[in-house]
């Protein structure tokens, strides 16, 4: 056989392609190698992760008795003897949606969101092992969306904390839950963001959530979010999603917040935020260049409230926050999360650019509205069996100033038109009937002056938005 240049070629692109193989498998199995075991950090915790249930009991309702019906009844059967008597029905219980927990003593104590089991008259608790509990509430937090549950059992196996704050941008994370009942499902992922500000399920902005793009689903919430050394770095919160399904960008509650919050309300079952009293915005490129500055950064300063911590302490109008008790201010938003982490009384060290130089202040820190656990008003509405299925409390003064609204608050809500309209405990009624709403007195007015059927408009405030909703009032 003769060797030709082409058995040449044809060699040479073989010891080519042969080489090429071996060094992309080497860089595949190296790869390979160096990525995370996620089966041992599951196997290890999975045991202390809850799947959690709730059941909402709905006020029974009497079959019959309404007077026109009855009436079109007797005319269509003449003659005949009609047992149109009030029929009273058995009381309904409705089954809530499940989310997810983690238990974090030995002794019971189980974290979760404050929106997987606001508002429900049985929480049952679902261990890993397949025991059932029957949980109580210790303490709920709305503004940072985090519940405390307890369950009577011991020697329970629990996760330990992590901090937060040492999380970089692209370190692996992983999540443990229940995404659509499907109990103890484990997603990984990597922290796609740190420090997000999104809408949260509070008018008060005490919250910089950690984004990953781990595939977090509905029931999910409540769950822990892990770091490669199995500690717990979040709290898995809500989505952002135009389906409803997980689009790869989610939120989780930072662990230090959870620390905080739990610490709190194991205490005293309550937990309160420190407050400064500042209206603010963003330092936006042209703020910087006005007010000389290098780059825009930290918390402007619109207005500062009367007799408030911040005007005690000398901060001014159109002062420029850039440091809080250590803590550097990049974007306003940064301000109350880390103002919301402190107690009242705490006294705080602020820095601020004024006049293009820096100036040290101290502020000593008051305390915020949502410190303040309104009871609940006596029902405001004549007798009919409240109609409209909920009861209002007051709004402070402060929370007024704060979040820039008047209106009564949702103190607590029944089975009726306003629950089955889309009202929520916490909502902010700024109108009803078209008729404003600044005082309970003013409330229970109009409340008493609607009629008997039809719907009515109700416009609130949620999340910082205003919505109008319909309710439908019946005999």
């Amino acid at each position: 056989m003769r060797f030709t240049t082409n058995h040449l070629i044809n060699g040479k692109m073989a010891a080519f392609t042969t080489a090429m193989l071996a060094m992309f498998a080497t860089v595949n199995i190296h790869a390979a190698s160096s990525l995370p075991n996620f089966a041992d950090l599951v196997e290890k915790n999975a045991p202390s992760i809850v799947e959690i249930s709730t059941i909402r009991r709905v006020a029974p309702r009497s079959a019959g008795g309404d007077q026109e019906i009855n009436e079109l009844l007797r005319r269509l059967n003449p003659g005949q003897e009609l047992d149109l008597e009030p029929q009273e029905m058995p009381e309904r219980r409705q089954t809530g949606a499940v989310g997810s927990g983690f238990l974090v003593s030995d002794d019971g104590y189980i974290m979760t969101n404050n929106h997987v089991v606001a508002g429900a008259d049985e929480i049952q608790v679902n261990l890993n092992d397949r025991r059932v509990y029957t949980a109580t509430v210790v303490g709920l937090d709305e503004p940072s969306d985090l519940a405390l549950l307890k369950i009577e059992a011991n020697d329970l196996p629990y996760v330990d904390f992590g901090d937060s704050d040492s999380l970089r941008v692209g370190d692996w994370v992983l999540a443990i839950g229940s995404p659509f009942g499907l109990e103890f499902s484990a997603a990984a992922g990597i922290v796609s963001a740190k420090g997000r500000s999104v809408p949260g399920r509070s008018t008060y902005n005490y919250m910089s959530f950690i984004q990953t793009d781990v595939a977090i689903n509905q029931g999910n919430s409540g769950g822990p979010l892990f770091n490669l050394d199995g500690e717990v770095i979040g709290i898995n919160s809500q989505i952002l999603s135009s389906t409803g399904g997980s689009n790869g960008i989610s939120f989780s509650i930072p662990s230090n917040v959870a620390i905080n919050v739990m610490t709190q309300l194991r205490e005293t079952g309550t937990v309160e935020r420190g407050l400064l009293g500042v209206r603010m915005g963003e330092v936006d490129y042209a703020l910087a260049e006005i007010f000389n500055m290098e780059r825009p950064r930290g918390a402007f300063v619109q207005e500062v409230l009367g007799d408030s911590p911040a005007a005690a302490g000398g901060v001014r109008n159109e002062d420029i926050v850039l440091e809080f008790n250590g803590h550097n201010i990049d974007y306003f938003t940064d301000l109350p999360f880390y103002v919301g982490q402190y107690r009242p009384g705490t006294e705080a060290r602020i820095v601020v650019f004024r006049n293009g130089e820096l100036q040290n202040l101290s502020v000593t820190l008051g305390s915020s509205p949502t410190n303040i656990v309104a009871a609940a008003e006596p029902e405001l509405v004549k007798e009919r069996n409240n109609p409209l299925g909920f009861k209002v409390s007051e709004l402070s003064q402060e929370t007024r100033q704060v979040a820039g609204v008047n209106g009564v608050r949702i103190a607590e809500l029944n089975d009726g038109p306003g629950r089955e309209a889309g009202l929520i405990v916490g909502d902010v009624i700024v109108t009803l009937n078209r008729q404003d709403i600044d005082s309970p007195e003013e409330f229970a007015r109009v409340a008493n002056d609607l009629p008997d059927a039809g719907f009515v408009p109700i416009r609130i405030m949620r999340q910082g938005q205003g919505s109008t909703l319909a309710l439908e009032l019946t005999r």
